[in-house]
């Protein structure tokens, strides 16, 4: 066999293998199109615990071009302001996109506030203890002008709770190796005070407040069911 015929043939199967390994890594069932349909505007209740819905505040609104990305990203947004009884309030932001491939992913708030004027003066990784086990979150404060806003979110990716970065893309990156498309939700919230500390053990209070009122497949779809499975009715 001469040297052209040889290599002509080397390339021949690695192109063939560079196709078959596209194919295989190229997402094509998406688990949306399974579970029941849901709605997040009736999926979180109103009143739980302590809480109950404030409408006279009105969470931070994205401006009209973060608002139109956000019709492309997400197939459903709930802002809520909910407040209890001694007045303090608690931001309440849910965003669920059924495609979470690399085409459509999740606007992190990283991102979101920065685009509307804030400063991000924090940024690192929590963990929030519930009852039905420890949720990885981001920390945040975003800073405008007297405006200091401690925020606390997750990611769920498919049935698992997550951190943006490196753990969201390598959840991706185990379903397109099984050729699924993930759903995913994005759950924040924030409140605004100096204080830092105080405004994250009021949120963490919040989120097992909400968690608790949830049934259990809703509880599922916000913390994901490898979370929301290891303890709790």
């Amino acid at each position: 066999m001469n040297r052209r015929l040889l290599a002509s043939l080397v390339l021949g199967l690695g192109m063939a293998a560079t196709s078959a390994l596209t194919g295989a890594l190229t997402p094509g069932v998406r688990l949306a199109q399974g579970p029941a349909p849901f709605q997040l505007e009736t999926m979180i209740p109103q009143r739980f615990g302590a809480w109950q819905l404030d409408p006279s505040v009105v969470p931070l609104t994205p401006d009209p071009e973060q608002q139109g990305m956000l019709k492309k990203l997400y197939d459903q947004t709930l802002s809520r302001t909910y407040i209890d009884a001694a007045g303090r309030r608690v931001m309440l932001s849910i965003a669920y996109g059924g495609d979470q491939s690399k085409a459509l992913q999740l606007h992190l708030p990283e991102v979101c506030y920065v685009a509307q004027g804030f400063q991000l003066v924090r940024d690192g990784a929590g963990s929030l203890a519930t009852q039905y086990g420890a949720l990885p979150v981001k920390r945040l404060v975003a800073r405008q002008g007297q405006r200091n806003e401690p925020i606390t979110y997750w990611i769920t990716i498919g049935d698992k709770a997550t951190r943006s970065g490196i753990e969201q893309k390598l959840r991706r990156l185990a379903y397109g190796l099984s050729g699924e498309i993930p759903d995913g939700m994005l759950v924040r919230v924030s409140s605004i005070g100096m204080d830092d500390t105080r405004a994250y053990a009021l949120q963490d209070q919040f989120v097992a407040e909400m968690l608790a009122g949830l049934d259990a497949p809703s509880r599922a779809r916000l913390i994901g069911s490898s979370v929301a499975g290891q303890a709790g009715p």
